[in-house]
C-alpha cells in the first residue's frame, strides 16, 4: 500500500471575508493552509463595517438581488447561485449565529454585531487547521518562487502549491486595503482595472459661488453632518424611477445610503461628461400636481419658508437646500418652484477620495481568469474578493459577493489540486 500522500500547502494572502471563506473551503478539503495578513489581526475591515450593526446579505428575491451587480452580473450570477443570500444565513448559523430580516430586507445577526461571528469563525479554522500569520505584507515572489513578506523581524520566504489572493481593493487604507497589490500583479502581465471610488460621497459644484466646489460656507456651517431623511433620487438622463431612501450633507457634497446605490452611474457620468446631475425629490410622499397647486396657494403675508413648511412640509434642511441650489428667480416662481421641490438638481463634479470609499470599483478582470477564479497567465494563482473588478452597493451585497468569490477560489484551487 502506498503511503498517504502529505497535505498541499496553499498560501492565502489576506484574512478579510474572503480569504477567510477560502481558507475554510480548503481546510474541509483536506489542504494544509497557511493565512498571511498585513496586519496585526484579521477581519479588521469586516469588524469596522458591523460597527454600526453588521448587514450580511438581503433578502430580495435572487434575480433582483443579482441586478445589484451591475455590468458584472453575468459572471457573479453563478457564484451566487452555488452561495447566495440563502446559503451565506444557513453557513452563519452553523457558527451558532442566528439572523433576522430588517425592515428594509437587510439580513443582520440577532446580536447585530460581527465580532461573535469573526470569532466563532476563526475558532473553527484553528480547530481545523489553519495557521496564521500576522504583520507578514506580501512582496511579491523571489527569483525562484517563492512568496516574499515583509515582517517586523525581516523579509519571509514561503513555499506553496497555490496561492489565493484575497487582498482586497484601495479602500479604508489603514485596514489593509491599500491596493499595494496592483503592480505586483501588473508586473506580471495581469490586466488590472483602475481602482476607483465606489459607495463614495461626491463633491457638489458650488451653486453660490462663480467658480470652486462644495457649498457655501453659510450652508456648510449650518448643515454639514446633517442627514436629509425620506427623499427619493436618481441621475437626470436615467430611465430609472427614483429610488426612497436618505443621504447625509457633507462638508463639500453628499453622501450616504442613496448616494452609495447610485455611485457607479454617478461616476461614470462625472467621467464622460465632467459632471452629473443629481435629482433630489424633496417631497416624494406628495404628487407634482399637488405640489403645484400647494405652493400656488396664496400665502398672504407670510415668508416663503414659513409658506413650503405648511402646505408641502419643506422645512429645516429642505428649505435651506432650496435656497443654496435656487437662484431668487426660481423661488419667486411657484411652477418652478415646485418642479424643483419634486426634482432638485444638484451638480456632482468629483468623487471623494478612494481611501474615503467605503468599496472600490476596478481590480483583476475577470477575463484573466478562468471559471474557478484562477489567473490563467499565472497557474496556481487564485483571486477572490474586492480585488476582482466588481463593484455592488451597500445592502450586504458587497459581503455575500466576497464569501461566494472566495469559496469559488477555494473550490477552484482543490480542482486544480486534484482533490476536488
Amino acid at each position: 500500500m502506498q503511503p498517504p500522500s502529505p497535505p498541499s500547502r496553499v498560501a492565502i494572502i489576506g484574512g478579510g471575508p474572503a480569504g477567510l471563506m477560502a481558507a475554510e473551503t480548503l481546510a474541509r478539503g483536506g489542504v494544509q493552509v497557511d493565512l498571511f495578513d498585513a496586519m496585526p489581526s484579521v477581519g479588521r475591515k469586516f469588524l469596522l463595517a458591523g460597527r454600526g450593526g453588521l448587514n450580511i446579505t438581503h433578502a430580495e428575491p435572487f434575480a433582483a438581488f443579482t441586478k445589484r451587480y451591475g455590468s458584472r452580473e453575468d459572471v457573479i450570477t453563478p457564484l451566487l447561485a452555488a452561495f447566495g443570500p440563502a446559503e451565506l444565513r444557513a453557513w452563519v448559523e452553523t457558527l451558532g449565529v442566528r439572523t433576522f430580516v430588517g425592515s428594509s430586507g437587510r439580513v443582520f445577526p440577532e446580536e447585530m454585531k460581527a465580532a461573535p461571528l469573526l470569532r466563532a469563525w476563526l475558532t473553527r479554522l484553528r480547530e481545523a487547521g489553519v495557521r496564521f500569520h500576522v504583520r507578514h505584507r506580501w512582496a511579491g515572489w523571489s527569483v525562484d518562487g517563492h512568496l516574499r513578506f515583509t515582517t517586523p523581524a525581516g523579509e519571509y520566504l514561503h513555499q506553496a502549491e497555490a496561492m489565493v489572493l484575497a487582498l482586497g481593493g484601495g479602500s479604508w487604507a489603514r485596514l489593509g486595503s491599500d491596493g499595494a497589490w496592483v503592480p505586483l500583479l501588473g508586473g506580471r502581465g495581469v490586466d488590472v482595472a483602475p481602482l476607483e471610488a465606489a459607495n463614495c460621497g461626491f463633491v457638489v459644484a458650488s451653486p453660490r459661488l462663480a467658480a470652486g466646489a462644495g457649498w457655501s460656507e453659510h450652508f456648510r456651517c449650518r448643515f454639514a453632518g446633517q442627514p436629509l431623511k425620506s427623499v427619493a433620487m436618481a441621475l437626470q438622463g436615467d430611465e430609472a424611477p427614483m429610488r426612497p431612501g436618505e443621504a447625509m450633507i457633507s462638508d463639500d457634497g453628499i453622501e450616504g445610503s442613496l448616494v452609495y446605490a447610485l455611485s457607479a452611474a454617478i461616476r461614470e457620468r462625472i467621467k464622460a461628461e465632467g459632471r452629473a446631475t443629481l435629482l433630489i425629490d424633496l417631497a416624494p410622499g406628495r404628487s407634482l400636481e399637488r405640489v403645484q397647486a400647494e405652493v400656488a396657494h396664496p400665502r398672504g403675508a407670510r415668508s416663503l419658508a414659513s409658506h413650503l413648511q405648511s402646505r408641502v412640509g419643506i422645512a429645516g434642511l429642505r428649505m435651506a437646500l432650496l435656497r443654496e441650489c435656487l437662484p431668487e428667480a426660481v423661488l419667486a416662481d411657484p411652477p418652478r418652484l415646485a418642479a424643483a421641490i419634486k426634482a432638485l438638481p444638484l451638480s456632482l463634479v468629483a468623487p471623494r477620495p478612494l481611501d474615503e470609499a467605503i468599496s472600490s470599483a476596478g481590480g483583476v478582470r475577470f477575463e484573466e481568469l478562468d471559471a474557478g477564479l484562477m489567473i490563467r497567465a499565472a497557474p496556481g494563482v487564485f483571486c477572490a474578493g474586492e480585488m476582482l473588478d466588481w463593484e455592488a452597493p451597500t445592502g450586504g451585497y458587497l459581503l455575500t459577493a466576497c464569501l461566494a468569490t472566495g469559496r469559488r477560489a477555494g473550490e477552484g484551487v482543490l480542482a486544480w489540486l486534484g482533490r476536488a
